[in-house]
């Protein structure tokens, strides 16, 4: 499943919600990313998607690491819009008969999602706005999957 929400999220629920009745699983992995305040310089972080499109885009590289992985299940949750320093900003869980496959396949997820998912970053603080671009590190990071 794969969902964009502008309302914050509780990153325990969902991992309760998402580990229910998974005889077959054995294992999880999660990632939650969190906004930072960056030193006082961030005050809000305003994400932007197309509604439709990122979801879609998502879902392609999603059915990537099903494939890749050989995962049994997964979930993205995003948020977008308005998100305060110290709110959840992502949520990915995926499931697999391994460790090793939920691993690999929840840091592949983060990689593409921080790097090349179609969403417009902007911080507002003290100083202004700025839009945020990937850095080298999350570009290296999501080139060692091609």
């Amino acid at each position: 499943m794969i969902r964009l929400s502008h309302e914050p999220f509780d990153p325990g629920a969902l991992l309760s919600e998402f580990t229910a009745d998974r005889s077959e699983v054995g294992a999880v992995a999660t990632f939650t990313g969190i906004a930072r305040a960056e030193a006082g310089r961030t005050a809000v972080l305003e994400l932007e998607a197309y509604p439709g499109f990122t979801e879609a885009e998502i879902g392609r590289i999603a059915e990537q690491a099903r494939q890749r992985f050989g995962i049994d299940d997964l979930r993205i949750l995003h948020r977008v819009g308005r998100i305060a320093p110290g709110e959840a900003i992502v949520f990915v869980a995926t499931a697999a008969r391994h460790r090793r496959a939920a691993f690999e396949a929840c840091d592949f997820l983060m990689d593409y999602l921080k790097s090349r998912a179609p969403f417009w970053k902007k911080e507002h603080g003290p100083d202004g706005e700025r839009w945020i671009e990937p850095r080298p590190e999350d570009h290296a990071d999501v080139a060692r999957w091609d």
